[in-house]
């Protein structure tokens, strides 16, 4: 929806708010005029439910105010002596208009100063259900989410099953695009498998300032801009137009920022033509081919030692690929004595699924690309634009076409564009099995989800569900993402906390117990 439109809509909603409430606030005590006046209504409306004025602001907060609205709803129809399950039903049911029922036919009375504590105790739970939701809601969509590694693209440095939380505010926190949605789900409905949303109607997106901006080698999450999956892993090949913030989460690591120069040369990521430097936590890993005497490798020594997880398998009797290998563990494989060759497998020849799809690039030689930024003016010809069209048409939101050997943006020849926000260039750390923006292209600033700070949980899929112990990677619990050294985890100090607070609580209870005695 446009500017326009959305306000559109907006006053549409206050007029169907006015015609329905103006005899209640009259009731109340009210002037008619006031049930129609954009947010001063809602004041005014908490006022007379005897519900704290700041809940207004929860009624313009995008996915949260799905949930006040029904409970506005039926704490109006309270306020005026309808509180029987059937007036609550009734209430929700309509999506409110069955308050237009009570404003028009019936003789009601406002309950001033009413008690607005729950007269049952499923009420109670009722209530203390919703608030919880409320909370939550809130965290998740602007504070931290939770994130579930679920490939291997960054293998080694994050792990397939590592549980994560990550942070809306380093980057700044996004507003919803999408105004319906079910609350703390993505885009699709666990178990059911139906799509969590309506694409109608969208909302004006903004990004909240952030305490810092993304940096070479951060790891982020995003919403993969080429997403058109009608659902995770759906294999029917149904495609689908998502909003968003309803594409995809992707995670990978940053290698390009706006304005750079990048480069990749013999699996080596170069920006502004010196090497990136990845940090020593990042363990970028390639594929190998192990050529031996004939004889075997010790599966254990692949698996356990040098942490291959993406398998490994023979093609000849002296010859083996392993799939995702490390430089320091293809190092120690050349120390055993029945190896004789570790070499790096280097993808050679033109692979037109890399991006932009027009060059005679691979997954290990490519560019050097331009990663643009915010404001530049890039000089548009026919042997260019397949790097830019996706930015001009589907990122930023203009009619592109070509027509007689000439380029129109939004029906005018354009042979220039300026770029309206930055983009960013992603990489995973397993090089040869990854999908990142070598294939696809560039990552929108208003693609960033956020940042991983703290791995929580992490559960071994290899481990069968019977061996729990086993399963549960202890040693990467409460451990931090990013930073220097080795990660240490913080789980032991968690768990001191949490039995100091067990036994503080314990005392205060009794404590207290005594006294009311």
């Amino acid at each position: 929806m446009t500017i326009t439109q959305w306000l559109i809509f907006f006053f549409v909603i206050q007029l169907i708010h006015f015609l329905g409430t103006w005899k209640l606030y009259v009731k109340a005590g009210r002037k008619a005029w006031e049930a129609a006046i954009p947010v001063y209504n809602a004041v005014v409306l908490m006022k007379i439910i005897n519900r704290p004025v700041w809940w207004v602001i929860l009624l313009f907060v995008p996915i949260v105010n799905l949930i006040m609205f029904p409970v506005v709803w039926v704490e109006t129809l309270r306020s005026f002596g309808k509180n029987s399950t059937t007036d609550t039903i009734l209430g929700v049911l309509t999506l409110g208009l069955y308050i237009y029922y009570i404003n028009y036919t019936q003789d009601v009375t406002h309950i001033k100063d009413r008690s607005t504590k729950a007269k049952t105790e499923s009420g109670e739970t009722v209530s203390s259900i919703l608030f919880a939701v409320v909370v939550a809601t809130i965290i998740h969509t602007y504070v931290i989410q939770p994130f579930t590694i679920p490939t291997s693209s960054l293998e080694k440095t994050l792990l397939v099953g590592d549980f994560l939380f990550v942070s809306k505010v380093n980057y700044g926190a996004r507003t919803p695009q999408t105004a319906i949605a079910l609350p703390m789900v993505h885009d699709t409905i666990p178990f059911i498998k139906t799509k969590s949303y309506t694409k109608f109607p969208q909302l004006p997106s903004f990004r909240f300032p952030g305490f810092e901006k993304p940096e070479h080698n951060d790891i982020m999450v995003f919403n993969w801009p080429i997403d058109t999956v009608y659902q995770f892993f759906d294999k029917s090949g149904r495609r689908a137009d998502k909003p968003v913030d309803k594409k995809s989460n992707y995670v990978k690591r940053t290698v390009g920022l706006p304005g750079d120069n990048l480069e990749v040369k013999e699996g080596i990521v170069y920006v502004n033509n010196k090497v990136l430097d990845l940090g020593d936590r990042a363990r970028v890993q390639y594929a190998y081919k192990v050529v031996t005497d004939g004889t075997p490798l010790d599966p254990n020594y692949l698996y356990k030692d040098l942490n291959v997880t993406d398998g490994a398998y023979a093609v000849a009797n002296d010859t083996i690929i392993i799939h995702a290998l490390t430089f320091e563990g293809a190092e120690k494989l050349k120390q055993l004595s029945n190896v004789k060759d570790v070499i790096r497998i280097i993808e050679r020849g033109a692979d037109k699924r890399i991006f932009p799809h027009n060059q005679n690039w691979t997954g290990d030689n490519l560019g050097p690309i331009h990663i643009p930024a915010k404001g530049e003016k890039v000089t548009l010809t026919l042997d260019n634009l397949p790097m830019y069209q996706m930015i001009i048409k589907d990122y930023e939101h203009n009619k592109l076409e070509v027509k007689d050997g000439q380029i129109y943006i939004n029906g005018a020849v354009a042979n220039s564009y300026t770029i309206q926000q930055d983009y960013y260039f992603m990489m995973g750390d397993n090089r040869h099995n990854s999908e990142d923006s070598r294939y696809w292209g560039f990552v929108p600033e208003d693609h960033i989800v956020g940042k991983p700070v703290f791995i929580w949980m992490s559960i071994d899929p290899t481990v069968p569900t019977s061996k729990l112990i086993d399963k549960i990677r202890w040693d990467r619990l409460f451990t931090t993402v990013h930073g220097t050294g080795k990660p240490h985890s913080f789980f032991l100090y968690f768990v001191i906390i949490m039995i100091g607070w067990g036994i503080y609580a314990f005392i205060k209870k009794r404590k207290k117990k005594k006294y009311n005695y």
